[in-house]
């Protein structure tokens, strides 16, 4: 028996033992990645800067060398929209760059991500200025996004057999009226505004008039826009490319290069032959490209010390209670009165990409970047989406700067509830009963399914009427922020507002934008207006975490989430649109739908 305890004791103890020797070699091996990803890359003479985009396109890169293993659990696997402007831009003056290759099939981002692709286009023209060549080629043939991008290319090739499809701006939206009623649950809305649409999913079987306006008008206004791009680059006139997208004429390569959209139908060797010439490189020798990722790593000779600052704060994702780097939180408002008091920040550039969500928290952001712009120079640069929540936070700016395809506007509130009266009491057999101390104690009801948010009865008259005072009162707060900040009446507010929804060329004629341009234009406007000439640095906020720390939040509290990014790839988004269902109830000041521009 004592030999039994003893090789058992011994059994454990060897377990124990060597569980934390895999523990520590598994943080050794850890830090060894971290700090390899420290190490400055150098880059060879003769190199082609090639740009993929073959991960989700963020507005801010993360500083995570797990990102490069793309393995589940580990890593954000996008890159940030800033990685490429600065690498373009540090490669129009490297002389060891030759030119850039465009390998580019399809571009993953949020929102739609047609504004964070003009920036990048605009960029690549600048590029191209410097003298040095851009070719783009791809084996699986282009997404509409993906040719607009590489459509200023000086040569555009593609695999004989690859598709490129121009089929315009279009889709569908579902809506849930009938399957709530089979289930028996209704939705109870209190919204504000007439093109507020953000609830018609669940009442109504299809878009109403206001609805389909306003989404008409600004996916006319970005598909004019692309259009008018390719027109300019390819020479062809914008009637024939839409002449040639309604008769389906564009399907192969082969009717591309028919129609001068490409310059050429090739395999990969071909385009690799052809880039050999373009950089002097020997045909018996390996091309010497190089990753954004890799070249953002090579050092920057223009690179300036200095002690001012312009801090560039990003605002990402829906607007609720939890901060992330894809959602904002009531943290963003502690990050922005750090920088007010930071007299080493001399600017602030707010970098919005936010479809909104919740008014509290909205209200909350607002007014520290309100208190900010009384202090020093604020600029508003807009996304792809600054709508809702996410015009409400920028509307105190100085300057308010968007890209012509930004989606903004939605300026109002909505109340978006369900009642599972039908549903609780005769399909599942629940019956409650009601008590309280004063008049409205039981205000609303009770959710007795515990996890979905379904209340046990309709709103009575006077709940409802409570409730659209509370909407009324927000939209009425919603307009005076923002006449305040554009120093418009309310009532002149009021006509732009009522929940519609514009693209940035619209807004900006209605006076809700100031200025057409990206992230590099509101920069400039805020050295300018702090007086800074060149003598500044940018600074990201708000700070990113320490990735090992990342890491183990991934593994231990995240992981469900990366793993089911992982398996589902891009019909993610829709599981993730499925669960967000019940994140939409409650008080809302939120653009009406998701956005994706194919």
């Amino acid at each position: 028996m004592k030999s039994f305890f003893k090789f058992t004791f011994a059994s454990i103890l060897g377990v124990i033992v060597g569980g934390f020797l895999l523990l520590f070699l598994g943080i050794m091996i850890i830090a060894g990645i971290a700090s390899s990803a420290d190490k400055a890359v150098t880059v060879k003479n003769k190199s082609v800067l090639e740009i993929k985009l073959n991960k989700s396109l963020a507005d801010r890169g993360a500083d995570n060398p797990f990102d490069e293993l793309d393995l589940p659990g580990t890593g954000s696997s996008s890159i940030g929209l800033t990685t490429i402007l600065e690498s373009i831009e540090k490669a129009k003056t490297d002389e060891k760059i030759k030119g850039i290759y465009l390998n580019v099939s399809d571009v993953s981002a949020n929102f739609g991500g047609i504004a964070s692709i003009e920036e990048i286009r605009n960029k690549l023209k600048e590029f191209k200025e410097t003298g040095k060549f851009i070719v783009s080629y791809n084996n699986f043939g282009y997404s509409q996004k993906a040719y607009y991008l590489t459509s200023v290319s000086d040569s555009i090739y593609l695999n004989p057999e690859a598709m490129i499809l121009l089929l315009g701006m279009g889709g569908e939206r579902t809506f849930y009226k009938k399957f709530l009623k089979n289930i028996g649950v209704e939705a109870q809305v209190i919204r504000v505004g007439k093109y507020k649409s953000a609830t018609e999913q669940f009442f109504r079987d299809d878009m109403s008039d206001e609805s389909r306006e306003q989404t008409m008008a600004y996916v006319g206004d970005i598909w004019n826009q692309i259009l008018k791009g390719i027109s300019e680059e390819r020479g062809v006139s914008v009637d024939r490319l839409n002449e040639l997208i309604d008769a389906f004429a564009i399907k192969k390569a082969a009717d591309a290069k028919k129609h001068n959209l490409i310059d050429g139908v090739i395999y990969q060797d071909e385009m690799n032959d052809i880039l050999r010439k373009l950089t002097d490189i020997k045909e018996d020798k390996k091309l010497r490209k190089i990753s954004i990722s890799d070249y953002a790593k090579s050092p920057d000779a223009d690179f300036k010390y200095s002690k001012n600052k312009i801090a560039v704060v990003y605002a990402s994702g829906a607007i609720g209670n939890e901060q992330s780097e894809t959602a904002i939180g009531p943290e963003l408002a502690n990050t922005i009165r750090k920088a007010r008091r930071d007299s080493t920040i001399k600017a602030i550039v707010l970098r919005v990409n936010s479809p909104g969500g919740s008014a509290l928290v909205s209200d909350i952001i607002w007014r520290e970047v309100e208190l900010a712009s009384q202090e020093k120079p604020v600029i508003a640069s807009m996304g792809n989406v600054a709508a809702s929540g996410g015009y409400y936070i920028a509307c105190p700016a100085d300057t308010i700067v968007a890209d012509k395809n930004t989606i903004t506007g939605s300026i109002g509130i909505y109340g978006l509830f369900f009642s599972g009266e039908e549903l609780i009491k005769n399909k599942i057999g629940f019956t409650t009963d009601s008590y309280g101390t004063n008049k409205h104690s039981a205000f609303g009801g009770g959710y007795p399914l515990m996890v979905v948010p379904v209340s046990s009865r309709k709103f009575t008259k006077t709940e409802k009427e409570i409730l659209q005072d509370i909407i009324n009162e927000g939209y009425d707060t919603f307009l005076t922020r923002v006449a305040d900040g554009r120093n418009r009446s309310k009532e002149e507010i009021h006509e732009v507002a009522q929940g519609r929804v514009w693209s940035a060329v619209d807004a900006k004629e209605n006076g809700l934008v100031d200025v057409l341009g990206g992230l590099e234009t509101a920069i400039e406007i805020a050295k300018e207006k702090a007086g800074l000439e060149d003598d500044y640095r940018i600074v990201s906020l708000p700070k990113q975490k320490d990735p090992i720390q990342e890491l183990i939040k991934d593994i231990t509290g995240e992981a469900k989430t990366r793993f089911l990014k992982f398996e589902l790839g891009d019909t993610y988004r829709y599981y993730n649109q499925a669960q967000s269902i019940i994140d939409l109830g409650g008080i809302q000041a939120r653009l009406p739908y998701e956005i994706e521009l194919n």
